[in-house]
């Protein structure tokens, strides 16, 4: 199987804004009534919005701040009780935007850590992965989103053992507070013959 399978296709046509949305909800029905409000409500660019499993549908928006909030404010009030996750992150990392692009994660040589969270919504983990980056001086392996995970998500990230330890920390701490952490790992040196499969 085709890895690019996993997440959900990003426009090429469509450069990333200051912030970003997401909205998650249960119904694939509502999330296309939701993804058009989006639309109507400011002016965002929608950079993918789709069923996922399970039967989930999960959209991404961009623009500029006070654009996304309002736009995220319009869906999650039309969503209502179907309204799985939500988040606006007004300065979003530089890695993770490419990372769902699927566009990176070739790991070449001897890892010193690798650290992995795991979450029950997209959203949760876009905004563990951000947080995790900004905290501590460490490199996106890979987010895979929803597909093929059973609603799941998780992403992977390496650096020095410390920052690796501090940055999955915060990431687990705001997934843990919304009550959507999975787990989290570190390790150590990792095998090398695990570092083939990340």
């Amino acid at each position: 199987m085709n890895r690019n399978d996993h997440n959900p296709e990003l426009r090429d046509d469509v450069g990333l804004d200051i912030a970003i949305g997401v909205l998650e909800l249960c119904s694939v029905a509502r999330g296309v009534e939701v993804a058009d409000a989006v639309l109507k409500e400011a002016h965002v660019e929608m950079l993918f919005a789709t069923p996922v499993q399970p039967g989930k549908y999960v959209m991404l928006f961009t623009g500029a701040v006070q654009d996304v909030r309002a736009s995220a404010a319009k869906g999650a009030q039309i969503a209502g009780g179907d309204l799985v996750d939500q988040l606006v992150i007004p300065q979003i990392h530089e890695q993770v935007v490419p990372m769902l692009k699927r566009t990176g994660g070739k790991i070449n040589g001897q890892l010193d850590a690798i650290g992995v969270i795991e979450t029950n919504t997209v959203a949760s983990t876009v905004s563990a992965a951000d947080i995790a980056l900004k905290t501590a001086t460490v490199d996106l392996v890979d987010i895979r989103i929803a597909n093929g995970l059973g609603g799941k998500s998780f992403f992977t990230l390496t650096g020095e053992v410390s920052d690796v330890r501090s940055s999955v920390a915060a990431g687990a701490r705001m997934a843990q507070e919304r009550g959507l952490l999975t787990r989290e790992v570190v390790i150590a040196r990792p095998h090398p013959e695990l570092v083939r499969h990340l």
